[in-house]
């Protein structure tokens, strides 16, 4: 999972290049930053951002648009719009942004517009504003990870797959001590999931916890040995 300094790294290696690099720079900032399924940045809309000309910001996921393969579907198409992943029909999740995703999508939404319906992302190379595939997005991905990245970097895990970008977000929220119920609501999870899934930096937080109480215990004693308790007088002063 990357770091926060790695994804910004990749990230940037995007933002200013043309075509699908450029227009997908957005995308990989929403999956890191807000922490997104692809098949919900996929549909992702215009009228589902909120963004300030200053400060945080907010993303409403209504709806998902998950690759499937046209053997699935009633249409014949790859992909099936649905509601999102855990989630009955018409329920929303919201997920604020920080200001820095607010100016991505901004930027993002003044270089391209929307496609047809207000979608923010579709495949530029064609004229019939698809869904972009796995495949195109992986293509971009690994042309990210070649420019940011040293060959031993490359030749390694390290954000091997753009889903990797969601779980360096989550990692990241929980070593900032996020409480976990927060984490578990902005990825979608469950807590049971989010305990499964990151149960390594859970873990890692507990020790943190249990050396901020031995501190506090500590301090706590030192206060109790150290002078009379409070109320109490002297015997010099008393006479």
């Amino acid at each position: 999972m990357p770091s926060l300094a790695q994804a910004r790294k990749l990230l940037g290696a995007l933002a200013d290049r043309k075509g699908m690099d450029g227009h997908l720079h957005a995308w990989f900032s929403i999956a890191y930053y807000a922490g997104c399924r692809p098949a919900g940045i996929r549909d992702l809309r215009e009228a589902d951002c909120f963004l300030p000309d200053a400060g945080w910001g907010r993303l409403t996921l209504a709806g998902s648009a998950p690759e499937v393969g046209g053997e699935w579907t009633d249409s014949g198409e790859c992909f099936d719009p649905r509601e999102l992943k855990h989630r009955a029909r018409g329920e929303v999740r919201m997920i604020p942004i920080p200001p820095l995703l607010v100016d991505a999508l901004r930027d993002h939404l003044k270089r391209y517009g929307t496609a047809p319906g207000g979608r923010l992302f579709w495949d530029i190379t064609t004229d019939g504003h698809a869904y972009i595939d796995g495949q195109r997005y992986r293509r971009v991905w690994d042309r990210a990870r070649t420019a940011a990245l040293s060959k031993t970097e490359y030749a390694s895990a390290l954000a091997k797959r753009p889903y990797d970008l969601r779980h360096g977000n989550a990692s990241w929220l929980l070593s900032l001590g996020v409480p976990a119920p927060e984490v578990a609501r902005r990825l979608g999870h469950s807590v049971a999931m989010l305990h499964t899934t990151y149960a390594h930096w859970l873990e890692g937080q507990e020790e943190e916890a249990n050396t901020a109480i031995d501190r506090a215990l500590a301090a706590a004693d030192e206060q109790d040995s150290g002078g009379p308790v409070t109320g109490q007088t002297d015997e010099t002063d008393s006479k």
